[in-house]
């Protein structure tokens, strides 16, 4: 928030000015809009809470009447706090955003270099891939019980996740968050191993 009221001059407004009541610019740190502390294991529930008192608050319509700025700034905080609920709700979104609020490059990595531990998955799947293309019918089960063991890899990995979320919370350590950009690293590779057999199966 800004530190005097672009309206009245009063010091440290919060986000409405205490002294005149005017809508204040909108803070653009997701976590800070929401009142909340930096943390990655949050509390969805509550965060969708935050959310609709603030919708409430907050909506363009309620500040009709009200001066342009004002009126402006209704409609940036609206904004922000749609990217801002929509980011945080989502463990993945919420990583790579903390990732990238502490200067971590979240620039797409290692999603076209195969994991040393997935080689044999993945040219497994391409033979299926080849023989289905290539008109055997038999290599959809092969692709199917391909998909099934990578989303029971995703779901390892989100688990894996929620543990590292809560251990970087603890002491915001950023090894901790270099070991949490290679698990979304390695979810992203899987996660589009599965849309690779949804898309065979529908091509061919």
């Amino acid at each position: 928030m800004n530190e005097l009221c672009w309206n009245c001059g009063t010091a440290a407004p919060s986000r409405f000015c205490a002294n005149c009541k005017a809508l204040q610019p909108p803070a653009h740190d997701f976590f800070a809009f929401f009142d909340m502390p930096l943390v990655l294991a949050i509390d969805v529930k509550d965060l969708e809470k935050r959310f609709y008192a603030l919708s409430r608050q907050l909506h363009p319509d309620l500040f009709s009447r009200k001066p342009a700025r004002e009126q402006e700034y209704a409609l940036e905080a609206s904004a922000v706090l749609n990217d801002a609920y929509r980011t945080l709700k989502d463990p993945v979104a919420r990583a790579l955003y903390v990732l990238k609020q502490e200067g971590f490059d979240i620039a797409e990595q290692g999603t076209k270099d195969v994991p040393p531990e997935l080689l044999e998955e993945v040219f497994d799947l391409n033979m299926a891939i080849e023989e289905l293309h290539d008109g055997d019918e038999d290599a959809r089960s092969q692709l199917a019980s391909a998909r099934l063991r990578f989303e029971r890899m995703r779901d390892e990995i989100d688990s894996a996740m929620q543990t590292s979320f809560a251990a970087w919370d603890v002491a915001h350590d950023r090894v901790k968050l270099d070991e949490i950009r290679s698990q979304l690293n390695r979810r992203k590779y899987i996660t589009n191993l599965i849309a690779r057999t949804d898309e065979a199966n529908v091509s061919n």
